[in-house]
């Protein structure tokens, strides 16, 4: 994956003109004493061409605006944290976190909640400090936890906390960040022996595979998740399995339309009629009748079939606005499904609603989407 300044805001569809336009407004919100608009396009060609180092200063201003992390922008290789040296220094850590895997998992798991919610409503770039911080946190106990009974609590959080940043490194365009953090999951799901972890982390993972233009794989490394101890996983989670297997079925071409609308059916089947909209087990996954009714409408509309529309429209009549990111992508869906029919000026208002909220959370992701679309009208 190209790396660097250039590539961050380039996926984001920014010209140099518009990234000093955002840093100033940035600033200004803030308070913050910046260079002049002049000498800033300087300072970003410049670092784009490596010929200046990005300061301390303005990686706070670009890391929650573009939604990157340092090293990220400088086009580095992550670092790993310094070793713990001596045995008096090891001792203490393992102390800190044996008394930590008591008292702070409780912590851990409201921050990863008061992050998702702020991802849910406002995206993910923002937050790129909060979470790698978050994580950094819980990497730490996990290291210096030493019976099972310490570190299974600790590595529950650290997976399902995981899973969250992969995700909006996904949406932000950050692709290698984003497998490395679902790699962070699994392996943080099997230290937890939770295999509802371990397949969510595997399942959100194939959408990677999915973007990078690898839909095959993507469907097959879902269905594993599916496999992988299937006894233990909950209903819920199985039948968002099964709908992920959908969607990334019907993106995989006409050939495996049939194996979609299969695993519709399995969706609509496995998921449990209890009024419930997460599961009690696992609460990074959301999913009640009115989200499937919307993945179904996405599914559809990706096959192109007229059905589509009925179902996107009666999820848009009942869509969460919290839920700022996939009402995005509702309305993608709406403008695929009606352009499918050649009603373009319908197609219009819906790409355009989609592009604001897109925008308004900073999603590369629906960002891609949107251009693509557009390119149909």
């Amino acid at each position: 994956m190209a790396k660097g300044l250039r590539a961050i805001r380039t996926a984001r569809g920014w010209s140099q003109d518009r990234l000093v336009y955002e840093m100033r407004r940035f600033a200004e919100q803030r308070l913050l004493d910046i260079a002049a608009a002049a000498s800033l396009k300087t300072y970003i060609s410049e670092w784009e061409n490596g010929r200046r180092t990005i300061t301390d200063r303005y990686a706070a201003i670009l890391r929650p605006l573009l939604g990157a992390t340092d090293a990220e922008l400088r086009g580095e290789t992550e670092a790993e944290e310094p070793q713990a040296d001596g045995y008096a220094d090891l001792l203490s850590r393992i102390d800190a976190a044996g008394s930590l895997s008591a008292s702070m998992v409780p912590s851990f798991l409201a921050q990863t909640e008061l992050l998702r919610t702020m991802d849910r409503q406002m995206g993910a770039t923002g937050l790129v400090d909060q979470m790698n911080g978050h994580l950094g946190a819980m990497e730490e106990a996990l290291t210096f936890a030493v019976l099972p009974g310490m570190r299974k609590p600790i590595a529950t959080a650290l997976a399902g906390a995981s899973t969250l940043a992969a995700w909006q490194a996904l949406d932000a365009g950050a692709v290698d960040r984003a497998w490395r953090r679902y790699e962070l999951a699994k392996k943080a799901a099997q230290d937890a022996d939770s295999p509802l972890y371990l397949a969510h982390a595997m399942g959100e993972q194939a959408y990677v595979l999915a973007e990078a233009g690898r839909p095959q794989l993507a469907v097959e490394l879902v269905r594993d998740a599916q496999r992988t101890q299937a006894e233990r996983q909950s209903p819920r989670l199985r039948a968002w399995l099964a709908a992920a297997e959908a969607e990334l079925c019907a993106a995989a071409g006409p050939e495996m339309e049939s194996a979609a609308r299969s695993a519709l059916e399995r969706a609509a089947a496995l998921l449990p009629d209890d009024g419930e909209t997460r599961d009690a087990d696992m609460l990074s996954i959301f999913l009640n009748t009115g989200h499937l009714t919307r993945w179904r409408g996405n599914v559809l509309a990706k096959l192109g079939d007229a059905s589509a529309m009925e179902e996107l429209y009666a999820s848009l009549d009942s869509a969460d606005v919290s839920f700022v990111r996939a009402n995005s992508g509702l309305h993608c869906d709406l403008t695929q499904a009606h352009l499918a029919r050649g009603e373009l000026d319908d197609a219009r208002s819906h790409l355009q609603k989609a592009r604001l909220l897109a925008n308004r959370t900073g999603s590369v992701r629906f960002r891609r989407r949107v251009e693509l679309l557009t390119g149909r009208l």
